[in-house]
Order: C-alpha cells, then structure tokens, then sequence
C-alpha cells in the first residue's frame, strides 16, 4: 500500500484525463500549424534548391527538455490518481464482489446477500472482487473505478460516494453471449434508508426460499419463466418433463425430478440439455445444501404455488424494488423507457421480429412486455430492459393492475 490519503479519487482521475487532453490537444494545433507553416514558408517555388540544414544545438535541447518536462507531469498527474485509486482508507466497510456470467453478486459482511449494490453515502467502500469463471470487468463509471474479475485471483477497487442516487454498474471485459446485459446497479443511500435496509435484509435473509435463491444467483439472466428459450431452457413447468441431455457426447432421455435438479446445479456440464451451450457455472461449494433444497422445491412448483398466492402486496414498494421507475416516469416525460401516465389502452407502434406492429396496450401485452421485452419493443427505444420472469403469477398480476391506474 502507499499509505492514507485524503486525495479525492474522482477529481485525481478527472484532473490527470483533463491535463493529458488538454496537452494532447495543444500538442495537436502545435504541430498542425507549424506543418502548415513550414508548407508555405519552404515551398518549392520560394526554395527552388534545399538548403543543408547541419543542426541547431539549442533547437535540440528545447525540444528534448520541454516534451520530456511535459511527460513528467503527465506522469506526476497519472500518478497521483493512481494512489488514490489503490489506497483504500482504513475505515472502508468491505463487500464481495463475485462476477459470473451474466450476473453480480454482492456478499455483506452481516451475511446478507444481494444482485445490487446498496452503500451508505459518505462512507468508504471496499470492494473484494473475484469471477467464478471467466474475466469480467467490474465498471462504474460515475465513480472512475474499472477493476478486472479474475478467476482464482482476488482483486479490489474502492469509492466514497458523497451523493445519494442510482449509479450503473457494467461488465467492460466480453465475457460472452449476453456480456451487454450484464448490469447492475450501486444504490447509494443516506444513513438512516441504509440501516433500514440492513435490518429488512438480515430478517429475509434469516430465511431461505426458493424464490430469493433464484434472485440472489440471479438464474433468470439465462432462463425463463414463459416457455422462451434463448441460451438456457425455460424453467416454468418443468416438474416431470422428459428432457434430451448430452452424457459423455452420447443423448440420453431423462425426467425432470430434484433429483436431476440437484445435478445440473450442482454440476450442470455432467448433462447437458441437448441444443444448449455449456455456459452455466457449478454451484458446488458456493450453493449451501439449504439454498439448494429451496430452489429445487421453488422450481418444482412446491413454493412457487405459494409465492403465487402470497397476499398483501406492496405494488408501490414492488415497483420501486423492481427498479422499474429507474427507466420509465409517470409524469409523461421520457426517460430510458416510454411513460408509464397512461400507458393501459395507448396504440404504440412496436418492431416485432424486425417489423413495425401497431397494439393496443392490455393485460396480455404488458405480460409480455414485463416477462419478455424482447418481443415486442417500443419502436425508439433500445432493447435494454431484462426479463423479470422471477416474478411470481400475483406480483406480474399486481403491476400491470397498478399500469392501469397511472392516468
């Protein structure tokens, strides 16, 4: 380490990029100017016969010494910014950062275990980053921190965040077929909302469901719960299927039961469901046999039924805890999504494979639209927002019921 320091890590590495610009950009005119200087001034038909030039010693020195002062102070500002990236403070609340693809994993100290970053504002953070398969890159660029995920190498980066609000969290190393959906988000909150949070996840985090074993290694960011397969097989109503899996390069038909669950979490390129990739990381010795059980039984039905029928709805907390007011407004102004204010009955034109469709907003479209936004999406607009098929059947329900009241 290279000792404390008080240096602002934002404005060190705000400085040194402006610096290193705004030299590179004098540098430029400098020299395109006197390039166009030295076509007049020792044209041709000014200078029919070249003059032999044998040298100027103090030229020489001027512009050894200058660019050589230049680069040096380059380096001083490099430097500087370098330090205050790489020096945690001694006081930094530490969390883990476990990178896989396409997903982030936020482990506290306390035990709670998240897909997003919740910090306090004004208080150091130190993130411990590591990948359980391949490099990814940890990127949050509001706060000027890039750190890589290595596989069986640990790595740190750190921040303060002085203002409350909702910063991106992006993958910046390819890490394969759905690298660009590989998003999160650091959630900076005053103290008090920070500690309110804590004491909501330590009591949900005392009990372990299926349903927040799903969201916590975040299996949704490769399945689906509406029958649509893109690079793994949907999972609704998957208890007691037959499936073709590839055993040793040979198919081998077998029925969807825990058992066979239990096997492809836990080792999921022992059988490979036929026509999919073997991407899915092991989750032996990092799912604990309680987490397991839970998602087994979640997946096969046992708890989702119970979740579906789970009453007593917060549809405003849902909402918020869903980050759907991140990208859509209810006010009519545009933000990365298209208005929520009046949504239910609106005719909106969508690129449907590649083709623009007029609909009319219903129950039946905004279910899709919330299960797989990749089907029809507003035409405008980018395709970023995820799948939320980790819903249960009554939160889905509950949201499109509250789309209808944003008037």
């Amino acid at each position: 380490m290279y000792g404390q320091t008080s240096i602002d890590a934002v404005g060190q590495v705000d400085r040194a990029f402006v610096l290193i610009l705004g030299f590179s950009v004098f540098m430029l005119l400098v020299i395109t100017a006197l390039m166009i200087y030295f076509i007049f001034r020792y044209s041709r038909k000014r200078h029919p016969e070249a003059a032999d030039i044998t040298g100027s010693g103090w030229l020489e020195v001027v512009w050894t010494v200058i660019p050589t002062l230049i680069v040096l102070l380059m380096f001083y500002f490099g430097w500087s910014s370098f330090r205050a990236l790489r020096t945690v403070p001694k006081n930094a609340m530490e969390v883990t950062v476990k990178a896989r693809m396409w997903s982030w994993v936020f482990e506290y100290p306390n035990g709670i275990v998240s897909n997003q970053l919740y910090v306090p504002e004004n208080k150091p953070v130190k993130l411990n980053l590591t990948s359980l398969d391949v490099i990814h890159s940890f990127y949050v660029p509001a706060f000027r921190i890039k750190m890589d995920c290595v596989p069986g190498m640990k790595t740190y980066a750190w921040f303060n965040a002085d203002k409350t609000g909702d910063y991106d969290i992006l993958c910046a190393e390819y890490c394969g077929a759905r690298h660009a959906y590989m998003l999160s988000k650091v959630h900076v909150m005053e103290d008090a909302d920070y500690e309110a949070w804590i004491q909501k996840e330590s009591g949900v985090a005392s009990g372990v469901t299926g349903k927040k074993v799903y969201e916590k290694y975040s299996c949704s960011d490769c399945h689906t719960m509406d029958g649509t397969s893109d690079i793994a097989p949907a999972l609704n109503n998957i208890a007691g299927t037959t499936q073709i899996v590839m055993v040793n390069g040979k198919e081998k038909s077998i029925t969807v039961d825990a058992d066979y669950l239990k096997r492809s979490i836990m080792d999921p390129e022992a059988e490979i469901v036929k026509g999919f990739q073997p991407m899915m990381p092991p989750f032996k010795g990092e799912m604990s046999k309680e987490e397991l059980n839970a998602l087994v039984k979640f997946l096969l039905k046992g708890e989702g039924k119970a979740v579906s029928e789970t009453k007593g709805i917060d549809t405003d907390d849902l909402v918020e805890e869903q980050g759907c007011l991140s990208c859509h407004s209810t006010d009519g102004s545009v933000v990365a999504g298209p208005s929520f204010k009046g949504i239910f009955g609106r005719k909106t034109v969508v690129l449907r494979d590649g083709k623009e469709v007029t609909i009319t907003v219903d129950d039946a479209y905004l279910r899709t639209a919330i299960l797989n936004p990749g089907k029809d999406i507003v035409k405008g607009f980018d395709p970023i927002m995820p799948t939320f098929d980790s819903l249960s059947e009554k939160e889905v329900q509950a949201i499109i019921d509250w789309l209808q009241k944003q008037k």
